[in-house]
Parts: C-alpha cells; structure tokens; sequence
C-alpha cells in the first residue's frame, strides 16, 4: 500500500481525537488496512465502547478529483439511509476540518456481524432479494442536484453530470497515466456520443455505488439477514439504475437475479433497450475508476493484476457495444 494515500495518526493523537468527538480516551487501537481510501481504526475506549474511525486523507495527499470530500457525502448518505429505513453502521460523530488534525473524520458504532464476503451462506438468493429491497430504499431518495456536490463534480441535468464525472475521471489520467484500452479522448468521445440516453433520468436519486459483498454486513445468529451496507463514500446523485453496476460487476444484471427481484418489490423497474445502454455507461465509468485509481494508490501487482486485467476487458466489451449501437445486446 502507498504511504501517499493515507494519514497517519499516533496513539495520542488517536486517543485526542477521541475524546473530543466521544468524551472517553482510547484504550487500544488496531488499524484496518483492508480500505485504501480513508485510513482506518477499530478503537476500544475507556468508557467501554467499541468504535470505528474513518480519516480522510489530507489534501496535499494524493487522491482523484472525485474522492474530494469523500466523508462529507458518506455522513450526508448515512444519515439519509437511516430515515429511508435502509440498515447502516451508527455514526456516532463526525467532523469536517478538524481544528487539531486539519481534516474530516467518521465514528462509527462496531457491527457484530460478518461480512458477506468471508463467508458463504445458506439462503444466498433470499439475501440477494433483500439487498435489493434495501437498494430500492436507497435510490428512492432524492436530492438537489446531480453529481458529486462535495466534490464540486455536478451538473444541471444528469447528462451534463455524467460527463463531467467521466471528464474528470479521465482528466486524472494525466496526472496519473494509466493504461486504457482505447485513448482517453476517445473513450470520452464514445460515452459522450451515447449519452443522450441519459436525458431520461429527469430527478437525482441517491446512488451507493460500491455495493459488492465487502460493504454488507450479515447478522447469522439466526436465518440470516442483512446487518448493515456500509462504505457510503462513493454516493453519487443520478440514476438508480447505476445501483445495479457494482453487485454484478465484471458480469451483467440477469432479468431473474433475485436481487432485480427484490429491488422491484418496492420500485417498478423496467429493463428497455435504453435502460441497458444506461447501464453500459455506468459500467464504462466503473471500469475506469478500477483503472485510474491505481495511479494515486499503487496497489500491489500481485492483488492488483487479475482486476486490472477485467477491468480492461470489460471496459473494452462495454465500449464496442456502444459503438456498435445495439443496446440490450449481450456477448
């Protein structure tokens, strides 16, 4: 992991930071190295309770242009999803331009649950349907403005939006130079040429975005149900069908995937022609995140190879077919 892309905070620091937030002093501290974005703690406190830290980064350190921010919009989320009824970790304070660090940081309540992706549960399609109830929660909120606000990547409509977070995407690849299937204008050329699809999503709705089984928490003391989704960071405003991008990512969005399923149980979704190409734009900008990020974060080879290389085929496939003008169509 790049030192670049993370704070570092001492015991006392920790423990200082606490106690301002909480009113109770830290008695042991683990840092989670598992995220590569936000630093990360599991801290005990004296007064007995269990609690996560999330730090941003500082903002001389290297990040890309849409991570601007990023806590604020997890807090912002966090906090929708709660009154939306959608199961999330408790934030129990937050603070924006720290007097004493000089940054943003989350405390969240500990989950007692497991992650999906440690484990393999029986009832996987039940789970799945819930999940998709929850998302149809999620996306049902609507805000302002389309894009990401904190980060100061918006736009009037939802076209306007998309494309200026692509072109900022891409625009960190000079800063970054990563390797792309095609060249960077050109990809931003070939999702321009298909974007007036995206005219038919007139109201922002409230995007997680990062939804795959690392960001959902199990409770399997009994039939097993959903805990919590977390990692709210990457929250957009745009369309909720981009929600379907990450749980099916490197693949596609079956007609009978029980999440689809689930998700309609609270929300009419049809799946037109027009819907799929939406849906290719939102992979292609997926897939360029996997890819550009890299620059800022220098993941391991050894971790980092097989995304990268999926990365690039998908990106590739996703491409072709909106080139080739066949919305719906499927490889």
């Amino acid at each position: 992991m790049d030192s670049r892309t993370k704070r570092r905070l001492s015991p006392p620091e920790l423990d200082g930071l606490a106690r301002r937030a909480l009113g109770a002093g830290v008695t042991e501290s683990t840092e989670l190295t598992d995220g590569y974005a936000n630093a990360v703690w599991r801290l005990l406190l004296d007064d007995g309770r269990d609690v996560v830290l999330k730090l941003a980064p500082s903002p001389e350190l290297d990040q890309l242009s849409y991570e601007r921010n990023l806590l604020r919009m997890e807090a912002a989320a966090c906090e929708l999803a709660v009154a939306a009824g959608v199961p999330v970790a408790t934030l129990l304070a937050a603070g924006f331009d720290d007097p004493v660090l000089g940054g943003d940081y989350l405390l969240f309540g500990t989950l007692d649950g497991v992650s999906w992706n440690d484990v393999k549960p029986d009832g996987d399609d039940a789970l799945r349907r819930e999940l998709g109830r929850h998302l149809a929660r999620f996306n049902a909120v609507t805000g302002e403005v389309f894009g990401y606000p904190h980060a100061g990547i918006t736009g009037r409509t939802w076209r306007e939006a998309y494309l200026a977070m692509v072109g900022a995407l891409l625009a960190d690849t000079e800063r970054y130079p990563t390797p792309l299937p095609r060249p960077a204008a050109e990809i931003g050329a070939v999702l321009a040429a298909a974007a007036p699809v995206l005219d038919e999503v007139t109201t922002p709705h409230l995007v997680h975005f990062d939804v795959w089984a690392g960001n959902v928490f199990l409770d399997l003391s009994g039939t097993p149900r959903i805990q919590a989704i977390i990692d709210h960071e990457r929250a957009f405003w745009g369309d909720p069908l981009a929600e379907f991008v990450t749980p099916t990512i490197f693949g596609e969005l079956r007609d009978d995937d029980p999440l689809l399923a689930g998700y309609r149980e609270v929300t009419p979704l049809e799946l037109t022609p027009a819907a799929w190409t939406r849906l290719d734009l939102y992979r292609a900008y997926l897939y360029l995140i996997l890819l550009v990020e890299n620059g800022p974060r220098q993941y391991p080879e050894s971790e980092y190879a097989r995304a990268r290389d999926l990365s690039t085929t998908s990106l590739t496939d996703v491409l072709d077919r909106l080139v080739g003008g066949a919305p719906g169509s499927r490889a």
